[in-house]
């Protein structure tokens, strides 16, 4: 089965940060049975045996990345087949606002408990978190002056623990070449 593992804030070679290589190879090590980077965002798509743990081969990998390159940012992981239900769903598809800079998905921490009624909106009013799955927060971003909302940034205050955003199409996108 494929998986995705999403990291937070991790761009490709910079400081603290591996390259596609090492990155990829991690998991490699890791256990996976393959292993390739979607994007410079930290995302990787990588598929294990019926008797490896994806959970196992990404803590392995983070361990291995740790030494490596000495990234500390945790990763979400996310089954393939999981994220192609979310695109399935077209969460996004009855909203109408032209205001909208940007359609976000945030993977929240395992120990995240979100009360199924919370609704959010920053102050400044650019970022709106519509619904939450459970596992991640759905959220749209609008631009105000130079500068767009950070559903990650509202999310991570709120809850009190990392999770990591990337733009809906990048999840669509990958759902699509690895489904």
């Amino acid at each position: 089965m494929h998986y995705a593992a999403f990291f937070r804030n991790l761009n490709l070679g910079r400081p603290n940060a591996p390259t596609k290589v090492q990155l990829e190879q991690a998991f490699l090590d890791a256990g996976a049975q393959e292993a390739a980077s979607f994007l410079t965002n930290g995302t990787l798509v990588f598929s294990v045996g019926a008797r490896r743990s994806p959970d196992r081969v990404l803590a392995k990998a983070s361990k291995l990345l740790n030494s490596v390159c000495g990234l500390v940012e945790p990763g979400f992981l996310r089954s393939v087949p999981y994220l192609a239900g979310l695109v399935a769903a077209d969460p996004f598809a009855t909203v109408v606002d032209a205001s909208v800079y940007e359609y976000c998905v945030t993977f929240l921490h395992p120990a995240a408990e979100v009360p199924a009624t919370l609704s959010l909106r920053s102050r400044r009013g650019d970022v709106e978190v519509f619904r939450f799955t459970g596992t991640e927060a759905l959220s749209l971003s609008r631009k105000i002056g130079n500068t767009a909302g950070s559903p990650n940034a509202l999310l991570e205050k709120q809850l009190g623990l990392p999770a990591t955003t990337r733009n809906w199409n990048t999840v669509r996108r990958l759902a699509l070449a690895h489904s």
